[in-house]
Parts: structure tokens; C-alpha cells; sequence
């Protein structure tokens, strides 16, 4: 089995794993969540909230759940046939996978950014404006759109480029730009999968930057496989790993980024970001 897929087995029944609740208000509350792609059990009884305008890394190794978790706030794997969950996620007290939700309006809320840059084949400029165009934005859209791509830190070097197709741009730009993007639809969340994955060092701490400025407007939630980057961008860490002969991804250990890296309560919290395994 290869290093990143291991299985471990979960504690005994006398090791009680502590828990944590950040003592801040949630944006985002699980609550025994668990999720099915068809009969494969991607994630076991979840259960963890996140603050707001905090950035909480989630890290572990490929395959134990954190993009699975990470969907599951936005409604993403909604889109993939055979996908059952149980448990709830609230959003500020709200079931969002209540019947009576609708999930675009979720998305609209709760803004992705993907492991790859993927700008629509459209100019800068339309691809900023595009989800406020949908959205029914009545304002200027100009100054909406010179105001997301400050937030993303990517006007000084696009402004006299507005129309050039945002394909033409370098990976770390495109990758700021689909956070302008994001932000155009005035979202209270953004999930970002593995944003820097992609991207040389330079572009990567360009992004890191972004994320500590932008955390001040909004919740931010990162899956990462870079314990640096976790260590460096992140307010609280959840670690994650696939447990039991099924296999699906649990929640190990959750608290404080200084003390997550420092102090870890879980051996196989130590284990793992001390690079024992994974």
C-alpha cells in the first residue's frame, strides 16, 4: 500500500480523542457528518465547526477526506451521481441540506477555488464580471470589477489589460484571478482545494500573502498537503486520516495551527507532520 493511502487503525475504546470547539462564533458547524460516493464510504462521522474570518487548514494524506469535507460546505458533491450524506452541516445555524435550500444560493454564498486555475476563455475583465452579471448585480460593474481584482491583489498588473483573455496570464495570476472571480459574487466563505498546488514558490507566497489579507472580509477554509503552507497561513488545523477496514477519512485531531505543530495531542497527528508517514 502506498505511504498515501495508509490505512491506521482507530484508537481503542479507552483512548477518548479530544475534542475541540474554537471558542469563536461559526460560521460552519458539522455535526456527525458522513458521506457516500456510490457504496464507498469516503468520510466517517465528522464533526467540527469553523470560525469566522479565521483560515482553518485542512491537512492529511491524499485520499482520507479533506476535499470530500470541503464540498460537502458548498454543496459541491451534490454534482456527482450516487453521493449520500448524513449528518448536518449548518451554515450560521442552517441546515444547508435542508429540502428546502437551495443549493445555487449556497454556492453563491460559499465561493471555491480550485487546485487548478481555471479562468473562463473570456477577457480579465469578463471573467470577473461574469457571476455578478448572473447574480443580477445593479451596481457599477467597472468599479466591482477593479474592487475584486485589488482584493486579489492582481489590479497593479492587469489594469491596462482588462480585456486580454484571462488564459493569457501566468498560472499564479489566473490562480488570483479566480479569486477575484470569487469575490465578485460577494461570498461570506471561500473554500480554496489545494489553491498553490500548481504554482512555483513565488506565486505560492503571493497567494499565502492574499489569504492572510483577505481573512480579515472573510472565512477561509484551505486543504493542503504543504504542512509549511498550513503552518504559515492558517488559524486553526484539522487533521484528517483514513481509518478502520473501511478505510474512510475521519477527523484525528483539531485545534489551535501553534498548537497542532507544536504540541499535537494524537501520536499520529506527530507522526504525520513530522513526516513519519504520509
Amino acid at each position: 500500500m502506498a505511504a498515501d493511502e495508509k490505512t491506521l487503525t482507530q484508537p481503542a475504546a479507552s483512548e477518548v480523542r479530544p475534542t475541540f470547539e474554537p471558542p469563536e462564533e461559526a460560521v460552519f458547524t458539522l455535526h456527525g457528518v458522513s458521506l457516500w460516493y456510490g457504496h464507498k464510504q469516503a468520510i466517517h462521522d465528522v464533526s467540527m465547526s469553523f470560525p469566522v474570518n479565521r483560515v482553518t487548514a485542512l491537512i492529511g494524506p491524499s485520499g482520507c477526506g479533506k476535499s470530500t469535507v470541503l464540498r460537502c460546505l458548498n454543496r459541491m458533491n451534490d454534482l456527482i451521481p450516487g453521493v449520500r450524506v448524513e449528518g448536518r452541516v449548518e451554515y450560521h445555524g442552517n441546515n444547508i441540506y435542508a429540502p428546502e435550500v437551495d443549493a445555487v444560493e449556497v454556492r453563491r454564498r460559499i465561493g471555491m477555488v480550485f487546485q487548478k486555475p481555471n479562468p473562463f476563455p473570456k477577457s480579465i475583465y469578463d471573467n470577473v464580471a461574469f457571476g455578478a452579471r448572473v447574480n443580477g448585480h445593479r451596481g457599477s460593474m467597472d468599479e466591482l470589477v477593479e474592487r475584486c481584482l485589488r482584493q486579489a491583489a492582481l489590479w497593479d498588473e492587469v489594469k491596462e489589460d482588462l480585456k486580454k483573455s484571462g488564459l493569457a496570464l501566468s498560472g499564479g495570476q489566473q490562480q488570483r484571478l479566480c479569486i477575484a472571480r470569487a469575490l465578485a459574487v460577494q461570498p461570506d466563505v471561500i473554500l480554496m482545494d489545494e489553491p498553490c498546488s500548481a504554482l512555483d514558490p513565488i506565486a505560492t507566497l503571493k497567494i499565502e500573502d492574499l489569504i492572510r489579507e483577505l481573512v480579515k472580509d472573510f472565512t477561509i477554509i484551505i486543504v493542503t498537503h504543504n504542512m509549511q503552507q498550513a503552518a504559515r497561513v492558517s488559524d486553526y488545523t484539522a487533521f484528517m486520516l483514513l481509518t478502520g477496514e473501511g478505510g474512510a477519512g475521519e477527523l484525528i485531531e483539531y485545534g489551535a495551527t501553534s498548537e497542532i505543530f507544536t504540541n499535537p495531542r494524537d501520536k499520529r497527528t506527530e507522526d504525520y507532520i513530522t513526516g513519519r508517514f504520509g
